[in-house]
């Protein structure tokens, strides 16, 4: 890219500042462009570059301490952005915002890759890119050096999932806190968190619906209840001090369930499956005993079918019964007489004879 170049009728120039590319609109006068070039140049050269200003010089550790206190303790990921943001503070401590240039990024993502999984990678990637997009709303930095590094790609298309025999295993092998938990996140579809956030006020009974305000998509959904779902609630012993209907003894909500979910998972032999995959096996048993995918998109809370159609290649005649369905809507008769018996053979191979075609030989 030219150092000024022209854009219908404004001027634009593009310089280099930290290892990140920088183009800004200057005017309409290519001789005040280059001015305004020429400065930047200078400015640079002699490490005064005019965007750094005193209140902009900030410490990277001090800015994640801020994210998290501002932005970040509203969301459900906080404790996990906070490990992340501990592990950035330690790579990129001690530098202003401003000196953090796409090339570090790149080496971190490089050499964090050689410990962790590309998932991994991408998730801190992910936090590092959400600070520096609050810095510029914030108005304490004028770019994102993460915007020019691309993450790994996932597989996300693999899918485990429980068959029934697994699902009694695990059932039987469950802690009596975790079972009612697992029955739930079985017979429902819903996330951990929504599970383990769910309050007395939203479950209602009388109707079979469990209402989810908090979800994270945004959007409130409703969540049918089958009759298993019901006695299961109905059994949960009610702490008149909790709101909360999976809590402790003190009225808490729990915090996490992965070290009791990891003993049922090791008493019931089953291996390479987390919690989450419990939602994996409510959809594809759905599907496999034959509810349509769209009926599943809703349950499951999906915006678009494109997430939940990772589960169509599991029911075999999901096609068959379509077209079954258009035969039966629109009644359409097969032409009369279009073929006779088999009237003569040849060679011992039958010969059908019709209407459209001299002969079709059938071996």
């Amino acid at each position: 890219m030219k150092g000024v170049y022209k854009r219908g009728n404004v001027y634009y120039i593009s310089y280099s500042l930290n290892g990140t590319r920088i183009q800004r609109a200057i005017s309409t006068d290519r001789k005040l462009a280059e001015t305004v070039l020429q400065k930047k140049k200078v400015e640079i050269a002699e490490g005064k570059h005019l965007d750094v200003k005193k209140e902009q010089k900030i410490k990277f550790e001090d800015f994640a301490n801020e994210y998290l206190e501002i932005h970040s303790k509203l969301k459900k990921s906080y404790n996990t952005d906070c490990k992340i943001a501990g592990l950035l503070k330690k790579i990129f401590g001690g530098k202003y915002l401003y000196e953090i240039t796409s090339l570090d990024v790149e080496k971190f993502k490089s050499s964090r890759a050689k410990e962790v999984s590309p998932s991994t990678v991408n998730r801190a990637l992910a936090v590092l890119k959400s600070m520096f997009n609050r810095a510029i709303v914030w108005k304490k930095a004028e770019h994102n050096p993460c915007r020019a590094v691309t993450m790994f790609k996932e597989n996300n298309q693999r899918l485990r999932f429980l068959e029934k025999e697994e699902i009694s295993r695990l059932l039987e092998n469950s802690s009596e806190h975790l079972k009612p938990i697992l029955i739930l996140a079985l017979n429902t579809g819903m996330r951990k968190g929504e599970i383990l956030n769910l309050k007395w006020r939203d479950i209602d009974i009388k109707r079979g619906i469990i209402h989810l305000y908090d979800t994270k998509n945004g959007e409130a959904r409703e969540i049918p209840m089958n009759e298993i779902t019901q006695k299961t609630i109905i059994g949960v012993l009610k702490n008149p001090e909790s709101q909360y209907v999976f809590c402790n003894k003190e009225g808490k909500p729990y915090g996490n369930v992965r070290k009791s979910f990891a003993t049922a998972l090791k008493k019931a032999g089953i291996a390479d499956f987390c919690f989450h995959s419990l939602r994996h096996t409510f959809a594809s048993q759905l599907v496999m005993s034959g509810i349509d995918l769209n009926t599943t998109r809703e349950l499951l809370g999906h915006k678009s079918l494109t997430m939940t159609l990772r589960y169509s290649h599991l029911s075999c005649n999901h096609k068959k019964r379509a077209v079954d369905v258009l035969e039966q809507r629109l009644a359409i008769e097969a032409p009369k007489n279009s073929y006779k018996s088999v009237t003569e053979a040849k060679d011992g191979k039958a010969v059908i004879k019709n209407s459209y075609h001299n002969s079709l030989i059938i071996n």
